[in-house]
């Protein structure tokens, strides 16, 4: 089932959120011990991801271009001031729980590699692995979301699954136009670039390191670029 993921995506954050009215103290110890053993597990699924390529030479520079393209675009500081934009003009009308909730917590959950690479992983693989670590990491961001800004944070969960629903049934129809043996080759590379990315995102919830991922997103795109000219212009 190609929505699998994005539906326990959604249900995590309904959970989590629930799990948050519930227990509105939490230690904060806890909440940072869950956080690093979370951002290992991440760590250890992006490099499982990233020893899938063949040639890793593409997966090198399809991060090294994403990065020039996305740092010179400013891709994750537009993607911020977009959502503290939102958030002004949602708080001017109505000023309340419920609305900062909502978009405070679609921003955490939709803005990220793991959301694009985990719903092309589903669409063109089948494989919710990269999904279902998300809706863990989801899960208990709810719950701690919720206890500082209310029950607002449940509906950030309809925004998330339309979002990475729609690239995951977008990638289910690439084979109907890609030959069999060119998209095994483009699943491969876009996998391991992405899990580079997601090892970062890992790196970053441990507190190891502050990288910008949003800015390597254009890496996916390079990586199916090089693929494409490998494919067509030197076999």
């Amino acid at each position: 089932m190609v929505l699998l993921g994005t539906i326990v995506n959604g249900i995590c954050i309904v959970l989590g959120t629930l799990i948050g009215k519930i227990f509105t103290r939490i230690p904060e110890n806890t909440k940072e011990t869950v956080m690093k053993i979370i951002g290992l597990a991440v760590f250890l699924l992006g490099a499982q991801m990233g020893f899938k390529s063949n040639e890793f030479l593409i997966v090198i520079i399809s991060l090294v271009v994403g990065a020039v393209l996305g740092e010179w675009i400013n891709l994750d500081r537009k993607l911020n001031n977009v959502g503290n934009w939102l958030e002004r003009k949602m708080g001017s009308k109505q000023q309340g729980s419920v609305s900062k909730g909502f978009v405070t917590a679609t921003l955490i959950f939709v803005i990220g590699a793991m959301s694009v690479v985990g719903s092309l992983d589903s669409g063109l693989r089948g494989d919710h692995q990269v999904l279902y670590t998300k809706s863990i990491i989801d899960g208990f961001t709810s719950i701690v979301l919720t206890t500082t800004l209310g029950i607002g944070v449940l509906f950030s969960a309809v925004p998330v699954m339309i979002y990475q629903g729609s690239i995951a049934l977008f990638a289910t129809q690439i084979d109907r136009f890609v030959p069999s043996d060119l998209l095994e080759l483009l699943i491969f590379e876009i996998t391991a670039t992405g899990g580079v990315m997601i090892m970062a995102i890992g790196m970053n919830i441990i507190g190891v390191t502050a990288i910008r991922v949003a800015n390597l997103l254009p890496g996916i795109l390079v990586a199916a670029a090089l693929v494409l000219i490998r494919y067509f212009f030197i076999l």
